[in-house]
């Protein structure tokens, strides 16, 4: 029977999962997702749609959310490649507001993060191309489209790359930092 390893972080909610990986001289096998083994952990969370992205080294994408009442919780692995993945708690009332968390996801360690409502979401690619593939449990809604700048000081986030090998949107780059984001959680 495949197992997962579940780990959670100083902010609460957060959780990551390590697979157990079956290997022999055919290649791998593990069970990425078992909504039975994971609902103790992560609560009646009913994932709606995959989604999946394909990046070049440098690109960053985030820090996204979505507002009320199509905020989203994501359950995030990286397939091929390496990324830095990072959350950012926006829930006024926790006691770790405005922290973040960041985990190196990758092809190789196969680890995935269970990011719950509430938080900013975003990576960036450390390989020369990542596939990244995530469940959520809300439908996209443009209107209700939003996120915190990426390099805010107060956030204090350690990218792994230099700026100037980074590709940001342009939409990403217009973002506000937290202190001027009208946060809705």
């Amino acid at each position: 029977m495949n197992r997962m390893k579940i780990t959670t972080c100083f902010i609460k909610d957060i959780v990551i999962i390590t697979p157990e990986i079956k290997e022999d001289q055919r290649g791998y096998f593990f069970e990425s997702y078992n909504q039975e083994k994971l609902h103790d952990v992560l609560g009646p969370v009913n994932f709606i749609q995959d989604n999946e992205s394909l990046s070049t080294k440098g690109v960053l994408r985030g820090l996204h959310y979505q507002k009320p009442p199509y905020a989203q919780a994501k359950l995030v692995r990286c397939i091929h490649g390496e990324v830095l993945d990072v959350c950012v708690d926006l829930r006024k009332d926790s006691k770790s507001f405005g922290a973040h968390h960041a985990i190196t996801l990758s092809g190789e360690n196969k680890k995935q993060i269970f990011i719950p409502r509430g938080f900013a979401h975003g990576f960036v690619v450390l390989s020369e191309t990542a596939l990244i593939a995530y469940k959520v449990d809300n439908i996209y809604a443009p209107k209700y489209d939003s996120g915190i700048l990426w390099n805010d000081n107060e956030l204090g986030i350690d990218w792994s790359i230099s700026e100037k090998e980074l590709f940001i949107s342009e939409k990403d780059q217009q973002l506000l930092p937290l202190a001027k984001t009208d946060i809705p959680f």
